[in-house]
C-alpha cells in the first residue's frame, strides 16, 4: 500500500484508472473496535455510484464502496512465472483454438463464433479477440441471432488473470445479465520432464479416435460431429491402454484402462482426455499415458507443454503441479441470459 509523507495510507487511484490493474485496502468492519482491513488485487473494471468493481484473477467480481477506501494504488502487471515455457495469452488461446476446431465458425470482426452442433461449449462459443467492428451491444445481439438459428444457446468464452485477458468484457457481460457457468484454469510446463515421468509401455498410440478409445472417453455416444472436432489439429495422437486382465472396466468401456489426447502445434503440446477405468486409478496410468503422448511430441519438436483443469478438481491439480505445470490464466464461458446448463 502507499503511505503518505506523513505515513498514513492513501487512495492513488481515480476513475481514470478504470481498466488497469489495482490493488486496494478497504474498511470491512467500520465502527468495530480494532477495524479490520480487507485487500483486493485485481483489474478495475467500473468506478460509478461511488461503488468500484474489481475483477480478480480468478474472475470473481468484488464490489467495493468508495466510502470504505483507505488506500489504493495501480500496480505493474503480474510477473512473469520464472518456471516452465514463457507465453502470452493471445499465444495461448490461438493454440487452444486450433486444438480444438468447430465444424463451422464466421468472423465479426475480431471475434470468431464457433459452433459444433452443441459439442463442448469450447466449440461452440464466441472468442472475442480483438473488436467486433461493432458496438457491444449490437455484437452481443448478433451473436444470439447466429447461435439461435443453429438452435444453440450463445456462449462468450474469455479469460482473466494475464496481461491482455478481458476482465472488462467480463464485467460489461454481467451487467447484461450473462451468466458465469464454468472457470477453468490453463496451465503450463515443460514438456521433456513429462517424457521423463514414466516409460509409457503398453501405451498404444493412434492418429484416431476408435472404438476402443471412445469406450473409455467420458462423453458417450459421439456423433460425426463430435468426432471431427476430437480429430482436429494441427497433429492429434490419441493414447489407449488395454487392460492388462478382467473382462472389463468398472463402467461398462469394455477392455480399456486409459486413454489420453495431445495435439502438436509448433513448440506446444497439448494434453486432453486424460481418463482412467476407476478401478485402474492409482497404477500411474494417467502419467503413463502423457509420458507417452510427451515423448511423440518431442519427436514432432515440441519444447512446452498446456492443459486445461477445472478449478474444483483437486485432483487433476496435484497431479499436474506433480509434473511441473503451474495456471497462467483463468477462462470462463458466458451463457446469454436465459437457461443454464450445458457441457464443458
Amino acid at each position: 500500500m502507499e503511505f503518505s509523507a506523513a505515513g498514513r495510507l492513501e487512495v492513488r487511484i481515480t476513475t481514470a484508472d478504470v481498466g488497469k490493474r489495482v490493488s486496494v485496502r478497504r474498511l470491512s468492519e467500520a465502527g468495530v473496535a480494532g477495524e479490520k482491513f480487507t485487500d483486493t488485487v485485481g483489474v478495475l473494471t467500473s468506478w460509478t455510484d461511488g461503488v468500484l468493481l474489481i475483477t480478480r484473477k480468478s474472475g470473481e467480481s468484488v464490489r467495493v464502496a468508495e466510502s470504505a477506501l483507505v488506500a489504493g494504488k495501480v500496480v505493474p502487471a503480474a510477473p512473469a512465472r520464472r518456471r516452465g515455457p514463457a507465453a502470452s495469452y493471445e499465444e495461448l488461446v490461438r493454440v487452444a483454438a486450433r486444438s480444438w476446431r468447430p465444424v463451422e465458425s464466421e468472423r465479426l470482426g475480431g471475434w470468431e463464433l464457433r459452433a459444433a452442433g452443441g459439442f463442448t461449449r469450447r466449440a461452440n462459443s464466441v472468442l472475442p479477440l480483438g473488436d467486433p467492428g461493432l458496438p457491444l451491444d449490437e455484437a452481443l445481439t448478433a451473436v444470439r441471432r447466429w447461435y439461435g438459428e443453429r438452435g444453440l444457446p450463445a456462449y462468450v468464452q474469455t479469460s482473466t488473470g494475464a496481461a491482455g485477458t478481458q476482465e472488462l468484457l467480463c464485467a460489461e457481460l454481467e451487467r447484461r445479465g450473462w451468466v458465469r457457468e464454468v472457470t477453468a484454469e490453463v496451465w503450463t510446463g515443460p514438456l521433456a520432464p513429462v517424457a521423463d515421468l514414466a516409460e509409457g509401455t503398453g501405451v498404444v498410440l493412434s492418429r484416431e479416435a476408435d472404438e476402443t478409445w471412445l469406450a473409455r472417453y467420458q462423453r458417450k455416444g459421439v456423433s460425426e460431429v463430435a468426432l471431427r472436432v476430437l480429430e482436429s489439429g494441427p497433429s492429434v495422437w490419441f493414447a489407449t491402454v488395454p487392460r492388462a486382465e478382467g473382462p472389463g472396466g468398472t463402467d461398462g468401456a469394455g477392455g480399456v484402462a486409459a486413454i489420453g489426447r495431445c495435439v502438436v502445434d509448433g513448440r506446444w503440446a497439448s494434453f486432453a482426455a486424460v481418463e482412467v477405468d476407476p478401478a485402474q486409478r492409482r497404477r500411474g496410468l494417467a502419467t503413463a499415458v502423457m509420458a507417452a503422448l510427451a515423448r511423440r511430441a518431442l519427436d514432432e519438436g515440441a519444447s512446452a507443454a498446456w492443459l486445461q483443469v477445472e478449478t474444483d478438481n483437486a485432483g487433476a491439480r496435484a497431479l499436474y503441479a506433480g509434473m511441473g505445470f503451474a495456471a497462467h490464466h483463468a477462462y470462463h464461458h458466458y451463457r446469454e441470459p436465459a437457461a443454464a446448463g450445458a457441457d464443458r
